[in-house]
């Protein structure tokens, strides 16, 4: 990734800021390190990069990796010692009074908050304040392009008919009598995916019933239990393209292996149903009138709507989460429940919305990703609006 330094001024003097600072220490700070194209590579010791309003950017290289930001544009200084160290950052930083950097006020948003409580007090000893750059994080490292959007509809498709020959494979080897396992079911999945060429960090969730209550539950060879009659069954699954840049699609879907769900379930699902379509709502509205909508807003719509069908105490997981090259993103979380996250849903946010309910009993969650674009909002796949139902299954012998 390149950092296109015209816009991030551009941004700056938008947001009022004097600069940027991005900083690392032995990887601490992944976001950082993307920005400046260091991932994966291995550097020691501190180094800084500030990028001003106006003007040319500013590097502090330590001696022995004096070289490390060397494909950045900007003047660089050089230390060795803990006094040259302060001193060079002293002058990198010199006329700045407001600076953004990888840091959450009361770690509200702990995505962000990658800079260390003794470098953030080391530069407000210099009489500068320290504020967030949630937002210029969203806008240079999470948003996507056109390209990236690409990949995303791309393994959405895919991801969407893995989940339909999922449930018809369910319903096939039911009505056959033939035991199923969450673990055997699964795995048919990941053929799936090698089928529809898609990778992912991790094999897609099976959880039938009570397993389906727990939020990250996931079968293993030794761990997983029969799929039986008249249960629900919920299948999560991420993925995405096998190239550079690709970002990932993130779909769940419930079924019922019977004709008719009780009417515990039948509720508790129109009620995510609900919920997940009102946080639509907000993002849709609020994008095609030009006005901000910011991550705990989306949350706390949604789970409003639940809680006022009675179901707020089943409801124990944030309402969504931000999409990258990584199936967590660094950009902007669904969240006014595990955080406060005050970010904009900025063009080229691309994101989940997963409402779910979970009870020792049973649970359901449906789960759609939106993509933001400068006048228009997008939900990139179909919204569930019933369980599926795999009718004739068989109880098996």
């Amino acid at each position: 990734m390149s950092l296109d330094i015209a816009r991030i001024q551009s941004a700056l003097v938008a947001e009022k800021l004097d600069g940027w600072l991005l900083y690392d220490f032995r990887g601490t700070n992944a976001i950082a390190e993307g920005l400046v194209g260091l991932t994966g590579q291995h550097v020691t010791r501190r180094w800084f990069y500030f990028i001003p309003a106006s003007g040319t950017p500013r590097k502090l290289n330590h001696a022995i990796e004096a070289n490390k930001l060397n494909a950045l544009p900007g003047d660089r200084t050089i230390y060795a010692g803990r006094g040259p160290l302060v001193d060079g950052l002293k002058a990198i930083l010199a006329g700045a009074k407001t600076i953004a950097m990888e840091y959450s006020a009361n770690n509200d948003i702990p995505y962000i908050s990658r800079v260390d409580a003794g470098t953030i007090e080391l530069i407000r000893s210099m009489g500068i304040t320290v504020v967030s750059s949630g937002d210029l994080v969203g806008q240079f490292e999470a948003a996507w392009n056109d390209a990236e959007i690409a990949t995303h509809r791309t393994a959405s498709e895919k991801l969407y008919r893995i989940k339909d020959r999922t449930f018809e494979y369910v319903q096939a080897k039911m009505q056959a009598g033939t035991a199923l396992t969450e673990y055997v079911v699964q795995q048919e999945m990941v053929k799936f995916f090698g089928e529809e060429g898609l990778i992912a960090d991790n094999p897609p969730i099976v959880g039938a019933q009570e397993n389906a209550g727990d939020p990250h539950y996931g079968p293993t060879q030794d761990k997983s239990r029969t799929i039986n009659p008249n249960e629900v069954l919920l299948l999560d699954l991420w993925g995405k393209l096998p190239t550079p840049g690709a970002v990932y699609a993130d779909i769940t879907w419930c079924g019922f292996t019977g004709e008719t769900p009780t009417e515990q379930i039948a509720k508790a699902f129109a009620t995510i149903v609900a919920g997940r379509n009102a946080a639509i709502d907000l993002v849709e509205t609020r994008v095609a009138a030009g006005q901000v909508v910011r991550g705990f807003e989306v949350d706390r719509i949604c789970r409003d709507t639940i809680a006022a069908a009675g179901y707020g105490e089943f409801f124990v997981h944030r309402t969504g989460h931000s999409l990258g090259i990584e199936v967590h993103g660094n950009g902007v979380h669904m969240d006014d429940y595990e955080t406060r996250d005050d970010r904009k849903l900025l063009p080229g946010t691309g994101f989940t919305i997963e409402p779910g309910i979970y009870t020792k009993t049973f649970g359901v969650r449906t789960e759609i990703n939106m993509v933001v674009g400068e006048k228009k909002a997008t939900v990139t796949g179909a919204c569930q609006s019933e369980l599926v139902r795999m009718s004739g299954v068989k109880q098996h012998v």
